[in-house]
């Protein structure tokens, strides 16, 4: 019995160890866009801007879905 107290112990404390560890690395790796990549950004917004780009909203999409089926005539 105290065997497994002290194995589920071990284990808890590994596995906070490795969340540690996981939550350090993240945090530590930033990227950042250099000038190049935030051009062709730009670019593209430009492009769906111009092509008559318009976000749907939720009704929108609602509205195109087929949920009810397909009609048959």
């Amino acid at each position: 019995m105290f065997g497994t107290i002290i194995s589920l112990a071990i284990f808890f404390a590994a596995a906070l160890m490795g969340w540690a560890l996981a939550e350090l690395k993240g945090n530590s790796c930033n990227y950042e866009k250099n000038d190049e990549e935030e051009a062709v950004d730009q670019q593209l917004a430009e492009q769906l801007h111009k092509n008559g780009f318009t976000e749907l909203t939720i009704k929108d999409v609602i509205k195109s879905i087929s949920t009810k089926g397909f009609k048959t005539t």
